[in-house]
């Protein structure tokens, strides 16, 4: 059991910006087992008081659709060396699904959503703040792949979505959170450079006295 507090690292930027990939990046140039990774988009608030309808119309693009409240509390326990109960968010049904996934308390926690920035409650636990800068024709087009290759979605429903919720959302709590961050990554640039940067920053906390 590690004795330090873990480091947070909060990894926040638009749909399809790359989030998840530098997520990973980082993951795997650290030991096994010394990083648990949590996405935003697990927390979806369940709503099994709507109808499957109902459930389609819901802005998930808004800051409260999240069951911010329960990510923190999740936070809290990794930090205090506890072990969480992750929830699974099943994207084609718009409902949590009933399995929980064990996540370990480790040196590095990991953290990586949309919307990640857009909580007060949730900044405050970020030792590092990343927004990944991704141009909105590039994270658009990986949307609809994404969408209509995993989530079941047609392109009508993807461009509706986008039109109504997506866009608006991204320029309401997404762009601004931009400069909460500690550092800005441009999708497209030279990446290798940021996540060499942030390894070594991780490396050198765990290498403290």
């Amino acid at each position: 059991m590690f004795q330090r507090k873990p480091l947070v690292i909060g990894i926040g930027g638009g749909t399809g910006a790359g989030k998840t990939t530098i997520a990973r990046a980082i993951t795997s140039e650290l030991d096994a087992g010394s990083v648990a990774y949590l996405q935003h988009d697990a927390y979806y608030r369940d709503r099994p008081d709507l109808s499957d309808e109902e459930r389609a119309q819901v802005n998930y693009d808004h800051p409260d659709s999240l069951e911010n409240e329960l990510l923190v509390d999740h936070i809290d326990a990794l930090c205090r060396g506890e072990a969480i109960e992750r929830p699974n968010y099943d994207f084609v049904q718009h409902r949590r699904r009933e399995e929980t996934t064990r996540v370990d308390p480790s040196p590095v926690v990991v953290v990586e959503g949309i919307l990640l920035f857009a909580d007060i409650a949730l900044n405050a636990r970020y030792d590092i703040k990343i927004f990944i800068d991704t141009p909105a024709d590039i994270r658009v087009l990986r949307r609809i792949r994404r969408d209509i290759e995993k989530r079941g979605r047609s392109f009508e429903d993807v461009r509706r979505q986008y039109y109504a919720t997506v866009r608006p959302m991204h320029e309401a709590f997404v762009e601004p959170t931009k400069y909460k961050a500690d550092l800005i990554v441009p999708e497209g640039g030279n990446t290798r450079v940021a996540i060499d940067l942030i390894v070594r920053r991780i490396r050198g906390e765990q290498h403290q006295d």
